[in-house]
């Protein structure tokens, strides 16, 4: 497994993850639930988040192949969902709207839909079409530690980069989104094509 390790391909999954995970801009959610009152624990939702996208993370083939639906072609209408959030991010619109029930701030909305959302969920699938499995469980691992330190550190970051800083690191990141969700469209796509 370790043999399959890339640096680059992990380095892209990181990336792709961090965006769509998009832990800096919920900062002014965490903080919003906070000061309502509400307990938010870093370690809880780390280690849920973890363990729920690691169980779609392998267990979503087998979900799929009950369906019929290859892996193929589910990056590539990953893609246009992973295209729609990024859009979120970039044009400040609502377009996935949370409507489920809020009891717990830990659970939901922060690991659900939040952090473990269905966004997260099309991304890992997405990604595991282009890369091998080692590349992206770092990935998803380093980005599940950025995440414990943005929710226990939320107040400081907050100080540290201000709302600008938030809005501008969630518009970049929104334009990344937006051209990986172009190149894994292309990219599956062109192998559907093929395929035929």
């Amino acid at each position: 497994m370790l043999s399959q390790f890339d640096l680059q391909a992990c380095a892209s999954a990181f990336i792709v993850l961090f965006a769509v995970i998009d832990i800096i801009g919920s900062i002014p959610i965490i903080i919003q639930l906070k000061e309502n009152g509400r307990t938010v624990d870093a370690t809880k939702a780390s280690l849920i988040s973890f363990a729920l996208m690691l169980l779609f993370f392998y267990a979503g083939d087998v979900v799929l192949k009950l369906f019929s639906v290859d892996i193929t072609s589910f990056a590539a209408a990953g893609s246009i969902i992973i295209f729609f959030f990024a859009l979120e991010m970039i044009l400040d619109v609502e377009i996935f709207k949370n409507q489920g029930p809020i009891k717990s701030a830990t659970l939901v909305p922060l690991v659900f839909p939040l952090l473990a959302g269905a966004g997260t969920f099309t991304t890992l699938l997405s990604l595991k079409a282009e890369y091998a499995d080692v590349n992206i469980l770092i990935a998803l691992i380093l980005n599940m530690v950025w995440v414990y330190f943005v929710i226990k550190m939320t107040h400081r970051i907050e100080k540290m980069l201000g709302q600008g800083g938030i809005y501008l690191i969630r518009k970049f990141f929104g334009i990344i989104l937006l051209a990986i969700s172009v190149r894994l469209f292309t990219a599956n796509v062109s192998q559907l094509i093929g395929q035929l």
